[in-house]
């Protein structure tokens, strides 16, 4: 392994991610219908991400998608917990390292 694998090299949510926008992008240039059932695939996967690493209510994750025109706008809002208390996963790595340190 050398050094430019190692600036180079992404993690596996980034590629995910952008492998996802770029289904969203391409299904858009073809699409002229309903993007419901597009919009609630993407708002699952974004409560399972954000549920990975913060408790928050599944109804506190809109998606929604506007058409303009030749323009398409993706909105995401998520209200976030005032405590930001960190979901159960990685409230047990914590304790784990804390044992261990």
């Amino acid at each position: 392994m050398n050094i430019f694998s190692l600036l180079t090299r992404r993690t596996n949510t980034a590629v995910v991610a952008k492998d996802r926008l770029k289904i969203l992008l391409a299904h858009e240039r073809v699409s002229t219908g309903s993007n419901a059932e597009l919009v609630n695939k993407l708002r699952e996967d974004i409560l399972a991400v954000v549920r990975k690493h913060l408790e928050i209510d599944p109804e506190a994750v809109k998606v929604e998608m506007d058409r303009n025109g030749d323009m398409t706008m993706l909105g995401i809002d998520i209200e976030l917990p005032v405590d930001n208390k960190p979901a159960a996963e990685d409230e047990g790595k914590s304790a784990s390292k804390a044992a261990g340190a």
